[in-house]
This record gives structure tokens, sequence and C-alpha cells, in this order.
């Protein structure tokens, strides 16, 4: 009887220590609730210096002057004029300048001094000089092919008359024909009688 009553009592002094609080601090949604959830920070933003401080080798600043116009995808804008204008010269040019017309000014200056490498001795002048020579050349073309025009028109009209007055002269003798043998009469049976003027003589 004893040894059954140990084991009746056993259960209730060993259910203590393994009891579980609702509380605990292991349970899963404790740890992660939506609430503590922190965003990933995003990566840092690496911004790579312009085309002119890259070929310049200085330290692009946050407002720098050429930043906006010498992206840094396209260094060879920046090394054609850098090598004909100088990288002091642009800066004080686009300085001087409102930035509503700075783009234009940079695209001016790239395209001179393509020009300047192509020909050093007139550099745009020269190019400007060989567009106006091609557009005398076109004018002139354009002038001898509306004096064709008008000489092919002016053929055509002649031409058109020609047929008219041809026209008008192969239906003359008919007309005449026409007159001489005077006009047809008709009488009750159906039959014609027609009088001609030499008849009126006879």
């Amino acid at each position: 009887m004893e040894y059954g009553d140990k084991t009746k009592a056993s259960p209730i002094t060993l259910s203590t220590p393994f009891s579980f609080s609702p509380t605990s601090s292991s349970s899963p949604s404790s740890q992660s609730s939506p609430s503590q959830l922190v965003p990933p920070s995003p990566p840092p933003l690496v911004l790579s210096p312009c085309a002119a401080c890259k070929i310049l080798r200085r330290r692009c600043v946050e407002k720098c002057v050429l930043a906006p116009y010498f992206p840094p995808t396209e260094p060879h804008k920046f090394t054609i004029a850098h090598r004909v204008f100088g990288a002091s010269n642009i800066i004080k040019f686009l300085q001087e300048l409102p930035e509503s017309q700075r783009a234009d000014a940079v695209s001016s200056m790239v395209y001179e001094a393509n020009a300047r490498i192509r020909d050093p001795v007139y550099g745009c002048a020269g190019a400007v000089c060989q567009l106006q020579k091609q557009v005398s050349e076109l004018q002139a073309q354009l002038a001898k092919a509306q004096a064709e025009i008008v000489n092919m028109q002016c053929q055509q009209a002649n031409l058109v008359a020609l047929i008219y007055m041809e026209m008008a002269q192969s239906q003359q003798p008919t007309l005449q024909q026409e007159t001489c043998e005077g006009p047809s009469f008709f009488l009750d049976d159906g039959s014609s009688v027609g009088l001609a003027y030499e008849s009126l003589w006879a």
C-alpha cells in the first residue's frame, strides 16, 4: 500500500519543474513580432566622378560645374574639348553663362573642337564655307530644274494649241460642204428632196 501511494504522488512532485508558462521567452511568437522587424539598410550609394574630374584626376565635388555636361559615360566629349580649349577656359566660360544656356554651349564647344581637330587651319569656318558652297550648288540645280519644268509646260501648252487648230481646220471642209449642199426637205411620203443653190439658177 505504501508503494502504491508513492507512485500516485510522484506525478505531482515531478510535474512542477517541467511546467511551461505562457509568457515564456522561448516562444517564437514573442521573438519575431512584425512590429519589431527592422528593414535592411540600403547599400551605400557610390557616386563616380564626372568625366572631367576623372581625366583631370581631382575630387569631384557635389556642385561640380562640369558634372551635368560631361557624364562619366562620355569621356570623349571632355577629352576633345579639353584638348582644344583647356579645362580652365571651359570652367570659366560655363560659370559666366546662365544654367539654361550651358548645355548648348558645351555642345558648341565639342563641335568646334571636333572641327578644329579635323581641320587645324580653318576649323569650324572651313566646315561652314563647305556647307555654304553645297547650298549654292543645290540652289543652282533647283533653279535649273524649275526652268526645265516651265519649258516643258510651255511646250505642252503649244502642243495642245496645235492639236486644237488641226481639229478646227479638219472640221471646216465638212461645214463648207454642208452649207453648199443646202437644206433638205422631207415630203409627206417620206422621200426627201435636197435643194442645192445651183438648182435655183437652172
